[in-house]
Order: C-alpha cells, then sequence, then structure tokens
C-alpha cells in the first residue's frame, strides 16, 4: 500500500486508474501492508478521501495476519497486547481474550502510545513463559514530517531486555504471504506481488516463490538494488506502468 498506492498521504498518481483496470478484467488482488495502526475499514475511509476505493475485504493487514497466525497456532488462546485498537479488535474477532497474568502470547503492534508500565509487562511475561509476537519487523515508518519509530523498533526493546527474538508475522514472513493466497484462492505461479521496499515486499515474494515487481515510487532506489542477495523479477517507476501491459 504505502510506496506503491500511496505516499504522504496523497495517491500515487495512476493508482486509482490501475486498480480500476483489474476490475474491468476481473483480475482478483489483495492490498497488503504492515501497517497495523488502522482497521481495514479506517484504511478504507482513509484510501476513499484521497480517490481510491477499495472493499475493506481486499485489505490485508499485519494486524490481520498476526491474529490468524496465534489463532491457528493456539486456537482460542489469550495475549497481552501492546498496539493500537487495530491490533486488539483484530485479536477479539479470532476469539482471542486478553490476559496480563499468563497469556499465550505477548503481542507487540504498531502505536503512537508508548508505556513504560506496559513494556515493563510484557518484558516480565516473557521471562515467564509467554510467547513474543510483533507484527512487522520495520524499525521506521513513513510520514509527511519524515520518519517515526516502528514496531522493530519497539520489539528491539523488549528483545534486548528478554533476550528473546520477537516472531514477526508481517512481511516478509511468508507466513503472510501464504494465507494472501489462500484469501484469494490464488496459487503462487500465477501470482505477483509489487512493492517498493526491498527488506520486506521484494524479501517476501522471493521466499514465498512469487514473481515481483519493485515500483521506485517509494522508499527503494534503483542504485541500492545490488546490496542485495536477492533481485526482484522486474523494476518500474510507478504502478501506473503497469496499466497499459494488463
Amino acid at each position: 500500500m504505502d510506496g506503491v498506492l500511496i505516499r504522504d498521504g496523497a495517491m500515487v498518481k495512476g493508482a486509482d486508474l490501475f486498480l480500476d483496470r483489474l476490475r474491468q478484467l476481473a483480475r482478483p488482488f489483495l492490498i497488503l501492508t504492515n501497517n497495523s495502526l488502522f482497521t481495514p475499514h479506517q484504511l478504507r475511509n482513509q484510501l476513499s478521501a484521497i480517490g481510491l476505493e477499495i472493499d475493506e475485504r481486499q485489505l490485508w493487514t499485519s494486524a490481520l495476519a498476526t491474529a490468524h497466525f496465534v489463532h491457528t497456532q493456539r486456537p482460542r488462546g489469550s495475549a497481552f497486547v501492546i498496539g493500537e485498537p487495530a491490533m486488539h479488535e483484530a485479536l477479539a474477532e479470532v476469539g482471542y481474550r486478553e490476559n496480563n497474568s499468563d497469556p499465550d502470547y505477548v503481542v507487540l503492534g504498531e502505536t503512537q502510545t508508548y508505556s513504560f508500565d506496559d513494556f515493563t509487562t510484557a518484558i516480565r511475561l516473557i521471562e515467564r513463559g509467554s510467547n513474543f509476537v510483533a507484527t512487522n519487523p520495520e524499525s521506521t515508518g513513513p510520514s509527511a514530517e519524515g520518519s517515526f519509530p516502528g514496531c522493530g523498533a519497539m520489539a528491539a526493546l523488549i528483545e534486548r531486555a528478554t533476550a528473546t527474538s520477537a516472531y514477526f508475522v508481517g512481511k516478509p514472513n511468508p507466513v503472510m504471504m501464504r494465507e494472501g493466497l489462500n484469501i484469494l484462492g490464488a496459487h503462487h505461479a500465477s501470482t505477483i506481488i509489487v512493492g517498493d521496499r526491498m527488506k520486506t515486499d521484494i524479501r517476501a515474494g522471493v521466499e514465498a516463490g512469487i514473481s515481483t515487481i519493485l515500483v521506485l515510487s517509494g522508499v527503494a532506489r534503483r542504485e541500492d538494488l545490488d546490496a542485495y542477495p536477492f533481485q526482484p523479477s522486474r523494476v518500474i517507476n510507478s504502478i501506473a506502468d503497469l496499466i497499459d501491459e494488463l
């Protein structure tokens, strides 16, 4: 989503036409985002406000993927949650209850509200045996004013304090990609992932066996590609370059 369809709160030129073309051709698509701050309903409204009309069911966030993951591993379990309402809501929808004494999981999502007490509780629960799961590994997130601390940076604090590594469900974890394919009813051989980040989007596609297209409308720069051991299947300037090829 970020860097492909939108950037700095505005629509990437041609993104609306690209989505319209997919619909005209009845090509199924899913919009993935590692951002766990918002619910699909909130994201739909935000996208609509800038001219992108999206069905909520076509939005697959790291919060939803994380809730699905913990539910498949320990159905109807419990979690101590640090995150915005979107993370709490996603867990509630799969039947998870919140628990700050002996949860199956400590779940960390993106948040703009930091609590020393919450982080202290998380550390102590992990020390007592709760498993540590986080939505996404990015250390920063984008905004019009510049970078802000991401989930990966907050996870690092807990990891350092507990000597326990977080399990990140979001991209580049193939878990998020495989469930996305299941939602679409698609096969990896007939699917393409379009993204703007080498470390998450392109790596996710490579590890899931999905062809990849890197757009230069977001974070990635062409001159940086040689620094990575994996490469995109193709590099284009923006999503608008694909409209006439569909």
